[in-house]
């Protein structure tokens, strides 16, 4: 019974996965929330709210997807169209409040003017201007805060007074608004703090006609429609997800009628539907093309099918077919029960359960992964695969705060691993290491290198030993500060380049070092580069004269991995305060541990 208790606390709640019931949601929020906040260990993220509208409606739904990801906020919300005032004079209240995130409300009801249809060229310009330089002071003022900020992209307007015109015309308002959103886009570029939170999108998706509700805006200046808060509030809460590397990583899939028609057993490769041969065969075409796209930008693809292993991968030799076997990191077909399989692809992987999405066109197998290994995300895809892709993509679950390299290349790490995992059950470990021939590279932090530390700061779990956040800003600020040594490690072995994979950032006082952040990438557990990391400030700290070094480990949910990392240092114990155990080591008693890694 306890352990069942703790599964629906793991859970996603069913009324929170897209398609769902925006009224439902608005009627039952206070009893969702109570549910949800039985979930285990919720990061608490302070959120700051300047709303250009009302937005406590938006707050109290925008709650609920967030501890539905996992996530407690906490909120401050600025007074009603206040959030000029509040971004750029002095605010001693959001000050004290020390938010994590901001999230600035805005929509197109709160552009100042529109041009009119006797303005000159240069007067439109000017008024453009005029709003850029307004958007600009918000965000050069909230940088003080030195976090993230979530920036609303305007909507469209409700009418369009020069009819089709008016998105072409200079004078016209959509026109308008689109310079506006490009303008932010390219800010967006520009500064590495600013994410656009894409709500133009949403209008378009939900329709304008029930996106903005005429009566609310008039008798309560709701900007956006009661039934669109549930659709706004699920995208944001995606957005501030993926800032705190809480987006899914990996999307297992079964085969027969969900990556093809059909069953490969049954019917033999030209019997499957796949292809442009018929509608459903375009179906399961157009759908494996959606899946390639996600491999191309760095979601790692697993096969969990009830199949001859054989039988399973001839499937994907169609002449038809989009996706290869070539494309997928992990590949279980058998007969046995696919919770016993999807645990083998995580533990290849070397994945928690939490970054997988499993999809299943069988509601029996969806039943089994969601009562069996609930951290798992099971959306209910229903039985038409036309409607496969739409559910995925709702659902936001591979949302991104941006994309770099070790993204992009991700799939061929994760295919690697599956190779050089073989041997290391045929070697002895450590010469199963030195046939990797592994060279780091050990460096301080470098400008270059600012938007990858901080993402991997923020969206590491498991190995991870105090689980602390920086902003972009922060890690600019300790690369330049002498109180601190910021180190990143990068690794690679016969197989590639594994990228930047791992940080370590300590703070000098006196004559100690104290680890404040240390962790590192999922996909280079067990192949000793924290002995060499950590060797590395060692031998930092020793030029500068430090003596003692100080470790801090905070214990959650995620990174039990990494209990004893310091003992296994040689660090002692001195000190349990507050679920957080200290770790102190004399630097003279210090002998290097790295002995597989060549270090550039």
């Amino acid at each position: 019974m306890k352990k069942d208790n703790k599964n629906k606390s793991s859970r996603q709640h069913s009324l929170l996965s897209y398609p769902y019931d925006c009224g439902l949601i608005l009627r039952k929020k206070q009893a969702i929330k109570r549910e949800l906040l039985l979930k285990d260990s919720l990061l608490v993220k302070k959120i700051a709210i300047l709303g250009g509208s009302t937005t406590s409606e938006i707050k109290d739904i925008l709650e609920l997807f967030l501890l539905n990801q996992g996530i407690k906020p906490e909120f401050y919300e600025s007074e009603f169209n206040r959030y000029f005032e509040e971004s750029v004079f002095e605010n001693k209240a959001l000050q004290t409040f020390k938010p994590d995130i901001i999230y600035l409300h805005l929509t197109h009801k709160n552009i100042n003017t529109f041009p009119e249809i006797n303005n000159s060229l240069a007067q439109i310009e000017h008024l453009l201007q005029q709003e850029q330089e307004k958007l600009s002071r918000i965000w050069a003022s909230l940088a003080q805060y030195q976090c993230p900020i979530i920036q609303n992209n305007f909507d469209p307007p409700q009418y369009r007074i020069l009819g089709n015109l008016d998105s072409s015309d200079p004078h016209g308002a959509l026109n308008y608004i689109n310079k506006l959103n490009s303008f932010l886009a390219e800010s967006a570029q520009k500064q590495s703090h600013l994410h656009i939170h894409d709500i133009n999108y949403l209008a378009a998706r939900i329709g304008l006609e029930r996106w903005f509700d005429y009566p609310l805006w008039y008798t309560a200046k709701y900007a956006v429609s009661y039934e669109a808060i549930p659709h706004l509030a699920q995208s944001l809460s995606a957005v501030i997800a993926a800032l705190s590397g809480m987006a899914k990583k990996c999307l297992v899939l079964d085969l027969d009628n969900t990556c093809w028609g059909g069953q490969i057993g049954d019917d033999g490769l030209e019997g499957i539907a796949i292809g442009r041969d018929s509608a459903l065969a375009e179906v399961f075409a157009d759908f494996q093309h959606y899946l390639k796209l996600l491999k191309s930008r760095g979601i790692i693809l697993a096969i969990c099918s009830k199949n001859d292993l054989a039988v399973a991968k001839n499937g994907f030799t169609h002449p038809d077919t989009v996706l290869t076997e070539q494309d997928f990191s992990a590949f279980e077909a058998n007969w046995e029960d696919k919770d016993k399989n999807l645990l083998k692809i995580a533990d290849q992987l070397n994945l928690g359960l939490d970054s997988f999405v499993f999809i299943d066109d069988n509601p029996a197998e969806r039943q089994l992964i969601h009562d069996a290994l609930p951290q798992v995300n099971v959306p209910d895809i229903g039985s038409d695969p036309a409607h496969f892709i739409n559910i995925i993509d709702k659902n936001y679950y591979f949302e991104t705060s941006g994309i770099t390299a070790e993204d992009v290349n991700r799939h061929e790490f994760y295919s690697r691993k599956a190779m050089y995992d073989k041997p290391e059950h045929r070697l002895d470990y450590g010469a199963y290491l030195d046939s990797l021939a592994m060279s780091a590279e050990i460096k301080p932090f470098s400008a270059p290198n600012v938007p990858r530390i901080t993402q991997l700061i923020n969206k590491t779990h498991q190995f991870n030993l105090t689980n602390k956040t920086y902003t972009a800003n922060e890690i600019e600020s300790i690369s330049n500060d002498p109180d601190y040594i910021g180190l990143y490690g990068r690794l690679a072995d016969v197989y590639g380049d594994h990228g930047l994979i791992s940080v370590i950032i300590g703070h000098i006082h006196d004559k100690e070092c104290h680890i404040e952040s240390w962790l590192m990438s999922c996909r280079v557990f067990k192949r000793t580069m924290e002995y060499a990391l950590f060797d590395a400030l060692t031998k930092k700290c020793k030029e500068s004269g430090i003596e003692t070094i100080k470790g801090y480990y905070n214990p959650t949910s995620k990174n039990g991995l990494v209990i004893d990392l310091y003992k296994n240092l040689g660090f002692t114990c001195v000190e349990n305060k507050n679920h957080v155990s200290i770790w102190q080591l004399q630097l003279k008693n210090y002998k290097k541990k790295n002995y597989h890694i060549k270090v550039n």
